[in-house]
């Protein structure tokens, strides 16, 4: 009865993952995170690959680590990889991948929102330039799930990672969606758990509260257009408004709504961070998973952003239970934080000749 119970519970997650990004349950993989899902799509789909020869892998300049650090390991291991640039925007052109496509190219991996700057990719048009030259194409939608309607026949993709807490629902769960009749090798063995694709017991809490999730993201969807979008909107011209030197970095349309990444010139990107979380207000200089870095973001060197404005920018990021009298408070506290940071950054003045 228990046994039944948890599986009943597992199942109606699978089914309430599937309809979030349009897919059937069954072409659902739990995995414990976007980390996971990333690396079993890239891993997986490279040793299917293996014994032919196709041994060619791109990705684009501004993939999480979890993407870049497997095609680094790959490389390692014999395999030619490729990143693509993106331009002044944050976009990969449809320009690029076909220039860097070959026909030993087996899979594509850009993500279909950046976890830094929000931008959207064009994924569809990548997606079909690679499937013309008989690439697979795979795509970190962690970002955007949820945040963006997504429907994987429309994006054309081969396989999407995502995970449960950027949906809102618990960490250390996440899911692979793979297409069916792409071929991946177990990155784990054991049991035949997910269809023999990862063994080992599910998390069944976990997995039941991503359902949770992402049956909440969905209906959200479905009522109309993120709340955080006005809000994110409502603070970033606060933030120029009032602030001079202020600059968006990414495209300003093309982007899930809850993200904005903005230089402060003059300012430290940690210094300023320090100071906002003593006004309680919780920003971050890049990627939470790089957090305790001080290495300058990827993304923004990648955009061709000078090494000052990479050092100088701050990432907003908004979600469930954030208020406009929360923006408005930012948007008063920070106009003083980078007024006086920049006051302490401006070197002595000289005192005679």
């Amino acid at each position: 009865m228990f046994g039944q119970m948890a599986k009943a519970q597992v199942d109606g997650a699978r089914a309430a993952v599937a309809d979030l990004i349009g897919a059937r349950p069954q072409e659902i993989v739990f995995t414990s995170g976007g980390t996971e899902a990333d690396n079993l799509a890239i891993r997986g789909a490279a040793e299917a690959a293996a014994a032919g020869r196709k041994r060619h892998i791109i990705a684009s300049a501004i993939e999480h680590e979890a993407v870049l650090k497997t095609l680094k390991a790959l490389s390692r291991r014999g395999w030619s990889t490729t990143l693509l640039p993106v331009d002044e925007s944050g976009i990969v052109t449809p320009d690029a991948l076909e220039a860097a496509l070959t026909d030993e190219t087996v899979l594509v991996s850009v993500m279909h929102a950046n976890n830094e700057i929000g931008t959207v990719q064009p994924i569809a048009e990548l997606a079909a330039l690679a499937h013309r030259r008989g690439a697979l194409f795979h795509t970190d939608a962690v970002q955007s799930a949820g945040k963006l309607p997504i429907a994987v026949d429309r994006l054309g993709v081969d396989l999407l990672s995502l995970s449960a807490h950027k949906l809102n629902g618990p960490k250390g769960v996440g899911a692979l969606w793979v297409r069916r009749g792409v071929r991946l090798v177990a990155s784990q063995t054991g049991g035949g758990q997910e269809r023999n694709r990862r063994a080992g017991t599910e998390n069944v809490p976990g997995i039941a509260g991503f359902g949770a999730a992402a049956r909440f993201a969905a209906a959200a969807l479905a009522a109309g257009p993120a709340d955080a979008g006005a809000l994110r909107d409502r603070l970033e011209a606060g933030i120029l408004d009032n602030v001079p030197g202020a600059v968006v970095n990414g495209d300003r349309e093309r982007r899930v709504p809850n993200t904005t990444n903005i230089s402060f010139e003059g300012v430290e990107a940690e210094s300023l961070l320090i100071a906002l979380d003593l006004e309680g207000i919780a920003v971050s200089t890049g990627s939470a998973c790089s957090s305790g870095t001080l290495e300058p973001s990827h993304v923004l060197r990648a955009m061709g952003c000078s090494p000052h404005r990479t050092q100088s920018s701050i990432r907003f990021s908004l979600g469930l239970g954030n208020t406009v009298e929360q923006i408005e408070r930012v948007i008063e506290v920070l106009p003083r934080v980078v007024g006086k940071l920049r006051t302490l950054a401006r070197p002595p003045q000289q005192v005679g000749a």
